[in-house]
């Protein structure tokens, strides 16, 4: 038996290895992420996930255990995913500046014919960001590949006054809904 993280996410992978997991296996989904305007944001999270842990499922053995997640950053009922470009980044940062919004995940852990998926939500509160801090964060390439163009683990981090919830969530996976998750799949963590 082994774990699977559906994902190329670096950040997931060092969460996982942050939680001891021994035997860790790397195989990213592979599926276009669809999504139906007018979906509500833990729907949206949860279908994703729910996909991709299928879709390498069916790739894995039955005793494996497959690990899986979707992170979208909600803000005035709208979905801010990873940015396009630097304009569409920039103008992420500009809305969420100075306002709170919510990070939601799906998680989804397959075994055999078992599959739980959960969905965790977090606020996050920015403080005002100015044009040139904005365009600077921009410049450093760390907004680029992540869901509402930030990493509040990373540079980020300065411009983030609080948050109401789970931190791993806003980095992509809920360490502490995720390590129930595990535990009633039968491993233990601690």
């Amino acid at each position: 038996m082994g774990i699977v993280l559906a994902s190329g996410s670096p950040r997931r992978r060092e969460i996982m290895e942050m939680l001891g997991v021994k035997e860790l296996r790397i195989i990213p989904a592979k599926g276009e992420e669809k999504v139906t305007p007018g979906t509500p944001p833990a729907e949206i999270v949860t279908s994703l996930s729910r996909a991709k842990a299928e879709e390498v499922a069916a790739r894995c053995g039955d005793d494996d255990i497959v690990v899986a997640a979707d992170t979208i950053v909600w803000h005035e009922g709208r979905m801010f995913g990873k940015p396009r470009n630097r304009d569409e980044a920039a103008a992420m940062l500009r809305e969420l500046s100075g306002t709170g919004h919510t990070v939601f995940s799906g998680v989804t852990v397959i075994k055999g014919e078992s599959a739980d998926t959960r969905v965790e939500q977090t606020e996050v509160y920015f403080r005002v960001l100015s044009e040139r801090e904005i365009q600077s964060y921009i410049d450093t390439g760390e907004p680029m590949d992540k869901a509402g163009a930030y990493g509040a683990q990373g540079l980020a981090s300065l411009f983030v006054e609080g948050i109401d919830g789970d931190f791993f969530n806003v980095m992509g996976l809920p360490v502490c809904t995720l390590g129930k998750m595990l535990r009633e799949q039968g491993v233990e963590l601690l």
